[in-house]
């Protein structure tokens, strides 16, 4: 692709990065801002630079937030002892679009996956095991996606915590295995969450 502009060029190439993206898409992208009067342009950067300066993770769950514990952490009228763990902060805003769900999450940040080198102390695993032996967790819903990865993880969290005073459950596979969370519908999502069955008997289907 031949460009008239070094400036257009750097700017196709930066916007193609992005998942899905490719050279034709972000030209076009490119050229639709340039279009547009340059305060929406200017406000669109300055939006992607205080998000990469501003943003923090919770340090509880790992959510992404505005302050350093989330707004879900702080909220009183969450329960602390069912805590749902999700594989991204995609899957939280999934499950809380639900409205089923009062109890507070954890994020992992992935899934447990050898064939892309990640290991389990690539993903926060530790800090959930952690919350368990304090021993303020009553119940632990496993919330990753029906996919072979989501699967071993969901296992290898089971035996670091399976000699503690905490109930395992899995979200009903009301969703196809294979899928991920964030394209569940609401519903067949919420049900999944209040219909969940104890993980060891996930072990057995």
């Amino acid at each position: 692709m031949e460009f008239s502009s070094k400036l257009l060029e750097r700017a196709v190439n930066e916007m193609s990065q992005l998942p899905g993206i490719g050279k034709r898409t972000a030209l076009r992208l490119v050229l639709h801002l340039l279009g547009q009067p340059e305060s929406q342009s200017l406000e669109l950067a300055d939006a992607l630079k205080t998000l990469r300066s501003e943003i923090n993770f919770c340090k509880k769950c790992h959510n992404i937030s505005d302050h350093a514990i989330c707004e879900i952490c702080s909220n009183p009228h969450r329960t602390e002892e069912i805590i749902c763990v999700v594989e991204d902060i995609r899957d939280v805003m999934a499950i809380e679009n639900t409205s089923s769900f009062r109890g507070l999450y954890h994020v992992l940040g992935g899934k447990i996956s050898p064939m892309d080198g990640i290991g389990p102390n690539d993903l926060n695993i530790e800090s959930l095991v952690e919350k368990v032996k304090a021993g303020n967790v009553k119940e632990l819903i496993f919330a990753l996606g029906s996919t072979m990865e989501g699967d071993t993880t969901n296992f290898y969290i089971y035996r670091q915590i399976q000699d503690y005073d905490v109930v395992t459950s899995t979200i009903a596979r009301g969703i196809s295995v294979g899928n991920e969370l964030e394209y569940t519908d609401e519903i067949t999502l919420g049900r999944s969450i209040i219909n969940r069955i104890p993980f060891v008997a996930s072990l057995k289907s």
